[in-house]
């Protein structure tokens, strides 16, 4: 093989990363501007993430390299796949992040790699990466590490000094599919090495007179990617492994990775449901885990299949199948009932508490406050509304639901 160019590198890695999912979004359609146009959704090597602040920033998002000698069987790098290799040295991976940021094209870099040689060797040149950005270029933006459980300890301890995130993948939502699936990986390397970066992370945080301080290792956390629709783990099954991420890690994020098929019919997966709207379901679910006070059970146990409903969002589907809970009285009920309301998200709740300190609120001041109301109209009561039998309709759910499309026959 002939030497690349650091733009076919670029190319061939930053298209590599699309499938760590810890700093993008996905399931928008492809468009380019090559065709005409302005702006591209794909290929750039540049993905968004969000800061404790809410501020979106812009990372190069690339691989070190897709070379790998371990084989898992839903990965498009494993070394058993067709697909055109690429590595970057340290010094490229260092040189591209600083011109990128000087360029004001970005704010930092997200890395990750497959495996060469061995782990620690792997992790070893990621670190070098991340201490020659910080120490020799005083490169003060955001780098989030993918970091390798199967590497030294020291070698994660010395990653979470220079990198503000770190993440090790959960890899699958089941100790018996990463078994399968990913026979060089054990989830019980993975579990371990998940609580060596919490617990580091927690000792780091110094405490004072004045309470705690910012932690100085991994400062912005550690966060996971799981991958869905690989195997056969239901939506119960995924929800319940990360709540389990979520209170035994502490973990600040769990990121959902749709499941596609593989252009390699070698080793092809079987898909099991649709995997765009299935990861878009999960992610809302996980919202109202964290955000909202459902429970997985609540969540996902509506249907007896335990998966998601694909056709209306989680928080509807729950209401929908509790509509002896309905219709609330948006002046009376607390705090956490109103969270569970169709349409009512967590600042139209917030605002709907100080409101109604003043006042009785009616359905035009929900409106005003951003209410998503066509859901919520038929859950909530006011004075001057009341949805009557609106909430026990037996049409209420093809309301909401998409319409059926017609198929086509060729």
């Amino acid at each position: 093989m002939g030497t690349l160019s650091l733009d076919r590198k670029l190319a061939i890695l930053s298209d590599a990363a699309k499938y760590d999912a810890s700093c993008a979004s996905s399931g928008t359609e492809r468009r380019d501007a090559r065709t005409g146009g302005l702006g591209s959704t794909e290929g750039s090597g540049i993905c968004h993430a969000y800061t404790p602040d809410g501020r979106c920033i812009s990372l190069l998002k690339i691989l070190m390299t897709n070379f790998c000698i371990f084989d898992c069987a839903y990965c498009v790098n494993r070394v058993s796949s067709n697909v055109e290799r690429a590595r970057f040295t340290v010094d490229e991976v260092v040189t591209l992040t600083l011109e990128f940021y000087r360029r004001n094209y970005i704010e930092g870099l997200f890395l990750s790699s497959g495996i060469i040689r061995s782990p620690d060797a792997t992790m070893a040149d990621m670190v070098r990466i991340a201490r020659t950005l910080r120490t020799d270029h005083g490169f003060k933006g955001y780098i989030h590490l993918k970091t390798i459980p199967d590497a030294s300890p020291e070698l994660l301890d010395e990653a979470g000094l220079y990198a503000d995130r770190l993440s090790i993948n959960i890899e699958l939502p089941q100790d018996a599919s990463i078994r399968e699936l990913a026979p060089e990986k054990r989830p019980e390397t993975i579990r371990a090495a998940m609580g060596r970066v919490h617990l580091t992370r927690e000792a780091s945080r110094d405490r004072s007179h004045r309470g705690k301080r910012p932690a100085t290792f991994a400062p912005a956390g550690q966060s996971t990617q799981m991958i869905v629709g690989a195997d056969q783990a239901n939506d119960t099954a995924i929800l319940s492994t990360a709540a389990r991420l979520y209170t035994g890690y502490g973990l600040k994020r769990v990121y959902y990775s749709a499941f596609s098929p593989i252009p390699d019919a070698s080793r092809a997966l079987p898909l099991v449901r649709p995997p765009l709207m299935r990861e878009h379901r999960l992610y809302q679910a996980d919202w109202l885990m964290r955000f909202y006070g459902f429970d997985v059970d609540e969540i996902a146990g509506a249907a007896p299949s335990g998966n998601l409903d694909l056709e209306v969002d989680p928080k509807l589907a729950w209401a929908l199948a509790h509509r002896d809970d309905f219709p609330l009285d948006v002046n009376r009920a607390p705090r956490e009932l109103l969270l569970r309301v169709p349409g009512f998200g967590t600042k139209t709740v917030n605002r709907i508490m100080t409101a109604r300190r003043h006042g009785v609120l009616r359905y035009d001041d929900l409106l005003r406050m951003g209410a998503g109301m066509k859901k919520a109209r038929a859950f909530v009561s006011l004075p001057g509304w009341s949805p009557r039998a609106l909430t026990d309709s037996a049409d209420l759910r093809a309301r909401f639901a998409p319409p059926a499309e017609q198929l086509q026959l060729i």
